[in-house]
């Protein structure tokens, strides 16, 4: 039997700030970390000397970071389909104007940036600093000898974004946060420490905390290092201090015991809090402040993933890095809530798809107890689009592979690092030469996680060995395979890495019930059955592949939310460009996730929640109300984690129906197999002469109500309500309210296939951040201050500004009742 075990504590960079801060995890007290996003410069276009002292750049926009130009739009055909719509390419310049004290002449200062979008160079004060051409990676750069002291500084960042540099959409600018680091000349480095526990058990946990320690003054000094850990309540529970002697760099192995530990878990993701202090002759000269969780991690093939020694199931998504109608430019709350979201419909595991993630994203994971693959590449040197990864690979990969393991092996949420997605060196019979070095570059940074890939061209990646070469296999779109493979591989472990990828647009149900692979409205049936790409197929038959197999450790969907770009299955694709046609535009959006790109659950949400959780539930689909048809029949289905779901219209019952027992025919067709029929034994329906009225489902256990559902035909549009997720949010100018927009007649019900513009006015301390409304289709700004409903649903995001007082929203709609609400800022 293998067994792959990691036992592991994992920390992650932060100081205790708001909870719903948007900046990244810094250091603290001596040592500064400056939130450098504020007051910077921007333009497109070309400039000779816009890296000059001397260029004047007072006509430039002035703009707070993260920022994320190409979500500006506007959407046009001209640009890529795949990428949106928008325009992700072009150039674009950052500059910022600031001082440092002269007191600071002999410390060490640099700048880090968490992300720039794409192919960044960095100038100070007319010097050339660096660069970093891959998006998604963080980098730190020295600043110290170009500084001048108690004078204006200016630092100046290049984007050159190329189309097609990737297959989705990217964004472009600097879309993740910036800080000036102003360090003694001895201190912690970024990417400091890499905490590990070899010993795990209820007693205790043995801690080890590798430190290391960079001396930039040219002297051999003796520093004393004490590292405090401290429990959730703030009480000391573990501290050790040692003499250290440091010349250019020292490393030092902490050990520590906390007892009667509390582990990270799904459930209780308990952090704890280390503070590692460095002191020179009496003063200190810096202090790393932390949180970190202890748990372990195993790896079993007969008993699949084991988190603290529990069995748990992966119920996972894979995930793109935007925040729909908000862009690329990262917003902690923005991704906390799409993980809240996830976690909902009971996901527990993520997918970083297909780059290195955000840190807050795991910031996210790491308090909801969410698990995480985090993933380094699309590509190696072969490539799949014109711009894309594999024109840096060789220079670079090392490099950002080592950054991003550094970077994130701290975090208590991640479990595995993907070395890559569906890379096409699969095809290569010494493609496991390359495979083989990726994973020795993983193992060599952090021992103790596992190695993964996506795998998608069966059975390339077996018969070229690249499988052999990670510690658990990824499989993209091939259930049916999971069981051979572990018959001809005894000692792999496998999982669906990505599964399903079924496509619908939320709301619409075309009649009679399509099995087509397009619809002439550019839409997708929400009654998700087998419309999509070629490589598709129903949740329902992974779910059945993964109850038959229970030695796989779960899957991870495509997608958790619906992304900007891959406007499958619309699109043609040009094999010329290695990109999209537009025939089919406006499409600019994926159609893939059970969540659309505002956050608004679709039908699927809750077919994955009938199967993900426990807490009784029932949904039924459609709508009901259809002009016109009174009379007809109307498929009507239920989805349930009960036992059995009786159907009434207008208080009549359809009967009850047994789930696993009354089975549902859909499609089962995936990849390339002949068209055949599925019977779903986790869907239930009935065919229901449609006539105005009352639709509701009610769930049984044990022949006991646990759950019900009503869905009433509305009448025209009569008002607009609003309904703000959070009402009183930071005023940090980074938080955000996500408010839910609907369309209801005089009695309160939705109206369902309702498509009114809404107008927005915004008063007091609050701006407007995006509007959106989940349509795939739709080519309005996410900037506007309008916004039409799409079947009965808009929304509307707002920020904070950093004045304490109240935001007043009001939306306002021809012929409707408008509404106002108000949210608190603190």
């Amino acid at each position: 039997m293998k067994i792959f075990k990691w036992i592991c504590s994992t920390i992650f960079l932060v100081v205790a700030v708001s909870f719903f801060s948007c900046d990244a995890p810094k250091k603290s007290t001596s040592i500064e970390d400056r939130n450098f996003n504020k007051d910077w410069l921007f333009s497109k276009g070309s400039f000779d000397e816009g890296a000059s002292i001397d260029f004047d750049d007072s006509g430039w926009r002035k703009l707070n970071l993260p920022h994320d130009w190409a979500i500006e739009g506007p959407f046009d055909s001209i640009y890529n389909a795949r990428t949106g719509g928008l325009p992700v390419h072009g150039e674009g310049w950052y500059r910022k104007h600031f001082s440092i004290a002269k007191e600071n002449k002999d410390k060490q200062i640099s700048i880090e940036f968490d992300g720039a979008m794409n192919e960044a160079k960095v100038w100070l004060n007319g010097h050339y600093v660096g660069e970093r051409p891959y998006g998604y990676i963080g980098f730190e750069l020295d600043l110290t000898k170009h500084i001048k002291f108690d004078e204006d500084n200016v630092i100046a960042v290049q984007l050159t974004p190329k189309d097609l540099a990737a297959r989705w959409y990217s964004g472009a600018g600097i879309y993740r946060n910036v800080r000036l680091k102003i360090n003694e000349a001895i201190h912690i480095p970024q990417y400091g420490t890499f905490v590990t526990t070899p010993e795990v058990s209820k007693e205790k946990a043995l801690i080890n905390i590798e430190t290391k320690i960079a001396n930039f003054s040219r002297i051999v000094s003796e520093v004393l290092l004490k590292t405090e850990v401290k429990n959730a309540k703030g009480d000391v529970v573990a501290e050790n201090s040692s003499t250290i002697k440091v010349d250019k760099e020292s490393t030092e192995n902490i050990k520590l015991t906390v007892n009667t530990p509390e582990l990270w878990d799904i459930t209780s993701p308990t952090l704890y809090e280390a503070i590692s202090t460095v002191t020179v002759d009496g003063n200190v000269v810096d202090r790393y402040t932390t949180n970190f969780g202890i748990r372990t991690i195993e790896f079993d093939r007969n008993k699949g993933f084991l988190l603290n020694g529990n069995s748990v199931e992966l119920n996972g998504v894979c995930m793109h890095h935007d925040q729909g109608p908000l862009g690329a430019a990262i917003n902690f709350r923005a991704k906390q809530r799409q993980m809240q979201i996830m976690q909902s419909m009971g996901v527990n595991a993520l997918r970083t798809s297909h780059n290195p993630p955000s840190p807050e994203i795991l910031k996210a994971c790491d308090e909801l107890g969410i698990v995480v693959i985090v993933e380094a590449f699309d590509e190696w040197k072969i490539g799949k689009v014109k711009n894309g990864y594999n024109k840096y690979f060789d220079e670079w990969h090392e490099t950002d592979l080592r950054d991003m393991i550094k970077r994130d092996r701290n975090h208590p949420s991640v479990i595995m690092w993907s070395i890559g997605n569906e890379i096409l060196e699969q095809a290569k019979a010494d493609g496991w030469k390359l495979t083989k070095h990726l994973n020795d570059i993983c193992h060599d940074e952090d021992n103790t996680r596992p190695t993964t890939i996506g795998f998608n061209h069966f059975p390339a990646p077996f018969i070229n060995k690249l499988a052999e070469q990670v510690d658990i296999v990824g499989m993209n779109y091939w259930p049916e395979q999971y069981k051979s493979i572990l018959e001809k591989n005894p000692d792999m472990i496998v999982y669906g890495s990505e599964t399903s990828s079924l496509t619908s647009s939320r709301g619409v149900y075309h009649l009679p019930i399509e099995f087509t692979q397009k619809h002439e409205t550019t839409h997708v049936s929400s009654y998700d059955v087998i419309v999509g790409p070629p490589w598709a197929y129903a949740p329902d038959v992974e779910f059945d592949a993964q109850a038959k197999e229970p030695r796989s450790l779960g899957e991870f969907i495509w997608t958790g939310f619906d992304y900007l770009g891959e406007p499958t299955p619309y699109g043609g694709r040009d094999n010329s460009t290695n990109g999209y046609w537009n025939d089919d535009w406006p499409a600019r959006s994926s159609y893939f996730a059970p969540v659309d790109l505002c956050g608004f659950p679709k039908d699927r949400y809750y077919l994955y929640q009938s199967q993900w959780t426990t807490k009784p539930m029932v949904h039924v689909l459609p709508h009901w109300n259809w002009e016109d048809k009174e009379g007809e029949k109307i498929p009507v289905f239920a989805y349930t984690n009960a036992e059995e779901v009786e159907l009434f219209v207008n208080g009549k019952s359809y009967g009850k129906k047994a789930k696993g027992k009354d089975l549902t025919e859909i499609p089962s067709e995936y990849h390339d197999f002949e068209r055949g029929m599925y019977k779903s034994k986790y869907r239930l329906s009935w065919d229901v002469p449609y006539q105005p009225g009352t639709l509701k489902v009610v769930a049984y256990k044990k022949g006991k109500e646990v759950a019900a559902k009503e869905i009433k035909t509305a009448g025209a549009p009569a008002k607009v309500k609003l309904i703000a997720d959070r009402t009183l949010i930071n005023a940090d100018g980074n938080d955000l309210s996500f408010v839910t927009v609907r369309i209801e007649d005089a009695d309160g019900n939705i109206c369902p296939v309702a498509d009114n513009l809404v107008n927005f006015n915004i008063e007091g301390e609050g701006i407007l951040a995006a509007v959106g409304n989940g349509d795939q289709t739709s080519l309005a700004s996410f900037q506007a201050h309008n916004r039409k409903a799409f079947n009965g649903l808009c929304m509307l995001v707002v920020k904070s500004t950093e004045k304490a007082g109240e935001i007043t929203i009001t939306a306002t709609s021809d012929k409707l009742k408008p509404e106002s609400i108000t949210v608190q800022t603190k």
